[in-house]
């Protein structure tokens, strides 16, 4: 016996100490993987490989990999923390310009209206581009712009199908003629009214009311004001918008297609068109002996909007929402993998980079596509370090220290009897 094997021992059964210390004091660390010491017995060499009665020489720290396992999934409320639930992780750019990977979801928006981690690192992801209706483009950081959301004017939005107004309502079969001229302060002189809001392209409101005044059995005409003046000027311009009417069954026959109208700003003089061309959809309206009632009335403009929050959903789109109540598609979120987990260098902080023995990261793809995990928001991964296990090897580790301690010891006392012979 000789001091080597002992020695060796000592030192390998210390590193494991330091593996299972260091797993144990990230048991609460969200994101962290738990490692494993792995050793390998050394033989000295010998002539041609030849004898098989060698005796070893201790024992070596061969490696310390990394258990990629999944930790558990832990509900936290906040919309920026982030867990994966699979493989996949997320990609940073870190202060120096290289990008690291992390499985560490706790994100939150700096000053500049970035989404980063805890030191700094900002979240990458792929820009939306709102004409092909998806992300498209290399992952960059995710940022947010803290000023007013851009206002759209009614008659402008993005969806073809649904520009301008939409209307469905119900006028009431049994309602009578009225007898009087229209004029817009008598509610005698029409049937039923009702109003909403429109914007101009500053985004700023403008009220537009409607009235209905039946003219014959089946027959309406619908007239508007903008801000209480006719929406096609002022006198001698009426208000009419359109002419309605329905079948023996209550259902529309015309207008058979969505009128056009060309609104004036009552706001300035002489009279300026505010809207040209805007389309009003009168195909959900209906006749019958039922009330009024008004089952759709929307337009597409909204005012501009201060920024109030951002959200991610399950396939990694990122959402601004703002105070107008619009939400906004930012960019999605691509997760990247290695063929090779155990490659990955850990940096600390929860990051790894990517080496020649775990290869190239991914081309990269939104959660839940392919062999990458789900995204869940508002929860974040555990670390996956069993504790009770990290402290049943600790016992272990510790009876093994002292076992290679006792080698040492029996040799010492070996020597000291060939002193004193």
């Amino acid at each position: 016996m000789g001091f080597q094997q002992g020695l060796s021992g000592l030192n390998a059964t210390s590193k494991n100490l330091d593996v299972i210390g260091n797993n144990i004091a990230n048991a609460n660390t969200f994101g962290a993987k738990s490692s494993r010491a792995e050793f390998a017995d050394i033989y000295a060499s010998s002539i041609n490989g030849a004898g098989g009665s060698n005796i070893g020489i201790g024992v070596n720290l061969e490696t310390v990999a990394q258990q990629f396992t999944q930790g558990n999934i832990s509900t936290t409320g906040n919309p920026l923390d982030l867990a994966i639930n699979g493989r996949g992780f997320f990609q940073v750019l870190r202060p120096s310009g290289d990008t690291a990977y992390t499985r560490n979801g706790q994100f939150k928006l700096d000053r500049e209206g970035f989404v980063v981690d805890n030191i700094g690192n900002k979240l990458k992801a792929q820009p939306w581009d709102d004409a092909v209706g998806r992300a498209v483009g290399d992952a960059q950081p995710i940022r947010l712009q803290a000023g007013l959301g851009a206002p759209v004017a009614t008659g402008t939005g993005s969806d073809p199908a649904l520009r301008g107004i939409r209307m469905g309502i119900n006028l009431d079969a049994s309602s009578a003629v009225p007898t009087t001229p229209i004029a817009f302060d008598k509610p005698a002189s029409y049937n039923y009214a009702t109003s909403q809001t429109l914007y101009d392209s500053q985004g700023a409101p403008l009220t537009m009311n409607y009235y209905f005044r039946k003219t014959a059995p089946d027959a309406w005409n619908v007239y508007a004001t903008v801000n209480g003046q006719p929406f096609n000027g002022p006198a001698p311009a009426t208000g009419l918008v359109s002419s309605m009417t329905f079948d023996s069954t209550g259902a529309l026959t015309a207008p058979t297609t969505s009128p056009t109208i060309n609104v004036v700003d009552p706001r300035v003089t002489p009279a300026a068109t505010l809207f040209a061309g805007l389309p009003i959809n009168f195909s959900g309206s209906s006749q019958y002996a039922s009330g009024f009632t008004v089952s759709e009335l929307k337009q597409d403009g909204y005012a501009s909007g201060q920024l109030t929050g951002i959200t991610f959903d399950d396939s990694g789109v990122v959402k601004a929402t703002y105070s107008n109540g619009r939400t906004q598609n930012l960019s999605q979120l691509q997760l990247v993998d290695f063929s090779n987990l155990q490659g990955l260098q850990p940096m600390g902080a929860n990051l790894w980079r990517a080496t020649f023995s775990s290869g190239d990261p991914t081309s990269g793809g939104p959660p839940g596509t392919g062999t990458y995990g789900a995204l869940q928001s508002g929860a974040l991964e555990e670390s996956n370090v069993d504790l009770t296990g990290e402290l049943v090897n600790l016992i272990t580790a510790q009876r093994l220290y002292q076992a290679n301690a006792k080698t040492i010891s029996t040799q010492d006392q070996v020597l000291q009897t060939l002193v004193n012979i």
